[in-house]
């Protein structure tokens, strides 16, 4: 009988070796490892802060896709914005549904070197066994991790993390759940994100006063100058709580100067602004000349460089929380004080940064330009002129800011301030207060003097007279007029002169001098006839019925409006379809039609709200009061009228006083 001698194999030997998970010890020495947790659940994650406010809605949104299975969540925001409040927060609420334990690991992701991965492994795993030294194999080290939170219920909450590269393989095993903040924006399987903003204001007021109540009703001033961001807003308080010896008043004060202000988010912007690349820092910085939000072709503008490239380097910002992106809109957006910190840093390099101003001013000057090319064809096209101008409204006034600053000492800016009010003329007679376009009209006009411009200046010194007499102001009008009619004639400008014309004959009429009137606006009529310009002929027509209403000739003023109202229809001039139906209006209320008269101001009104013509909204509101008094129905006489007052009042409109008295003269006729 043979004997099968049984010898030793040392490949498939047992001693020594480390098997991962529970196991059965059948031969040899084999270590259990990990062994049985020795110590109670940790309990690491921070309380929550007690001065905790609003986040209600992404909190209720965050523990119903709990609710819903959701194990990974990454809470991502600009510094400063409240990530960490709000995860512990969230870690509070959650911690019964983890009863083997509640983890915290610091990422320190904006440091100079974030926690490699190993290490927050390794700390995960001393959580549970503290006696265990560490594989220095990585792979090892990711089954042990994994091993060690397998079957259990554990929350992970990771603080500041840098990168996916950081966390994802920190990712737990099923049963486990995460929470993750982080200034970069990245994707992860399973990720339920939310990008937090700064707080609504009624929030950012409460905040305040539950750390210093002496802040009392300031607390909507201090909010707005803390631009509603949480770190700001706990700095500002935690002052005035702290400092018994700081008014009050004092402080608001000084923090309305930015740089002030730069000082309660210093600490936090420098960590993100210092892991930037050099040249992601200057065209970050360069993004401060942008008064408010942006698209991409302003920013390869102000960048010079083409679309794509700014499209690429925008996206790297906004993966870094350092600008936020308006998706609705299609456009970009630095937060107040991430602006003032920018504008800061781009200081430090002055050529830079006027450089960048330049490019904006330059780009917005052709924005303007095109939008009010556009409102010139008329029809649909005139409203996607305004939903330009008011979209980039904020940029176009900061570009002609630039300009006017520098035009003393740069002929370049001296030729944008010039170009600023003459290349959207017509959109800003619509969208700007006379006080408005008389300071951008003085300062073009100190502009194209430096440029001895003689056309230039003959159109901004008319134009100045059309805004001297929308101010109310006849006399100061014609004075401009005079001046400029003498350039226009010099040079054979026969538009400018025409221009020139009607408003000398506007002036008269606001002086109560009709016929001559009637004969600059006859002389203007011939010159926009003869080369052709339609739109300044039916502006003219409308003038020149207006002086045969003041002259008693009610029957040729009603011709004169529908000749003017059918070439602005014609043209596609809302703004003139507007005026001429305003007039007729006026005329019919004279003839005693006042229904029909109602009728026409009805049709004015809607062509006003369509095109954000508020002073013609505001004078029709105020004939319409005319005519429901005429019909002896006060109550609505009196609504249009505070309507018009209202209106006039935003505008500053000389005609303010004259809606006053209507009310004032109403309400007596009422009692």
């Amino acid at each position: 009988m043979n004997r099968r001698v049984m010898t030793y194999n040392p490949t498939f030997g047992q001693d020594d070796q480390k098997v991962y998970g529970p196991q059965t010890n059948i031969a040899g020495n084999a270590n259990i490892y990990p062994p049985a947790d020795p110590t109670p659940p940790p309990r690491e994650i921070p309380p929550r802060s007690q001065d905790f406010t609003g986040r209600d809605d992404e909190l209720r949104d965050l523990l119903s896709s709990f609710k819903r299975g959701a194990t990974i969540v990454g809470l991502r925001g600009m510094g400063g914005v409240g990530k960490t409040a709000l995860a512990l927060v969230l870690a509070e609420q959650l911690k019964d549904r983890f009863p083997d334990g509640q983890i915290f690991v610091q990422m320190a992701g904006t440091s100079e070197k974030p926690l490699e991965p190993s290490e927050a492994m390794a700390h995960v795993i001393r959580a549970y066994h503290p006696e265990l030294k560490m594989p220095d194999n990585k792979y090892e080290l990711q089954g042990l991790y994994n091993s060690v939170l397998s079957g259990k219920s554990v929350l992970l909450l990771l603080d500041n993390a840098s990168d996916r590269g950081q966390v994802k393989p920190l990712l737990p095993p099923s049963g486990c759940a995460m929470i993750f903040t982080s200034r970069e924006k990245f994707a992860l399987p399973g990720l339920e994100k939310r990008d937090l903003y700064f707080l609504p204001l009624e929030d950012s007021e409460k905040l305040l006063l539950q750390i210093a109540r002496r802040i009392g009703d300031h607390a909507e001033d201090l909010a707005k100058l803390c631009g509603c961001l949480p770190i700001a807003l706990r700095n500002a308080a935690y002052t005035l709580a702290e400092r018994d010896d700081l008014g009050l008043q004092e402080y608001l004060n000084r923090l309305k100067d930015g740089r002030k202000r730069l000082e309660l988010v210093e600490a936090s912007f420098s960590l993100s602004y210092g892991l930037l690349s050099p040249e992601l820092k200057k065209l970050w910085s360069m993004l401060s000349v942008f008064p408010s939000d942006f698209d991409r072709v302003g920013a390869a503008a102000v960048w010079e460089t083409d679309y794509d490239s700014a499209a690429e380097v925008l996206s790297d910002l906004l993966k870094l929380s350092l600008v936020e992106y308006l998706e609705s809109e299609g456009r970009y957006h630095q937060h107040d004080l991430a602006r003032i910190f920018a504008d800061d840093r781009l200081e430090e390099d002055s050529d830079a940064g006027i450089a960048a101003g330049k490019r904006h001013a330059e780009h917005y000057r052709g924005v303007l330009a095109a939008a009010d090319e556009l409102y010139l064809q008329g029809g649909e096209k005139m409203l996607d002129a305004l939903k330009l101008f008011d979209s980039e409204w904020a940029n176009i006034a900061a570009g002609q800011a630039w300009a006017e600053r520098y035009a003393e000492e740069d002929l370049a800016a001296a030729a944008l301030c010039g170009a600023y009010p003459d290349d959207g003329a017509n959109i800003l007679d619509l969208r700007l207060n006379p006080r408005e376009r008389i300071r951008w009209r003085e300062a073009g006009l100190a502009g194209v003097r430096q440029l001895k411009d003689r056309a230039a200046e003959g159109a901004h010194l008319g134009n100045l007279g059309i805004a001297y007499a929308d101010l109310g102001e006849p006399q100061r009008a014609i004075e401009f007029y005079e001046l400029a009619l003498s350039i226009l004639h010099e040079i054979g400008d026969k538009k400018g002169e025409s221009g020139a014309l009607n408003g000398m004959g506007n002036a008269f009429a606001a002086l109560g001098e009709p016929r001559r009137a009637i004969e600059h606006y006859e002389r203007a009529l011939t010159f926009a006839r003869e080369i052709g310009d339609r739109r300044g002929e039916g502006t003219v027509l409308g003038n020149l019925g207006l002086a045969y209403a003041d002259i008693e000739d009610p029957q040729r003023a009603i011709e004169l409006y529908n000749q003017h109202l059918a070439i602005a229809s014609e043209i596609g001039d809302k703004r003139g379809e507007g005026t001429a139906l305003s007039n007729l209006g006026a005329a019919y209320a004279d003839l005693g039609k006042t229904q029909r008269a109602i009728e026409h101001y009805e049709r004015r009104l809607a062509i006003a709200h369509k095109i954000g013509d508020r002073r013609g909204e505001g004078i029709t509101m105020f004939n319409v009061s005319l005519a429901f008094d005429a019909l002896n129905n006060r109550p609505k006489a009196i609504d249009c009228a505070q309507a018009a007052l209202a209106i006039f009042e935003a505008i500053e409109s000389p005609q303010a006083e004259r809606a006053r008295q209507l009310l004032a003269d109403l309400r007596a006729k009422e009692t």
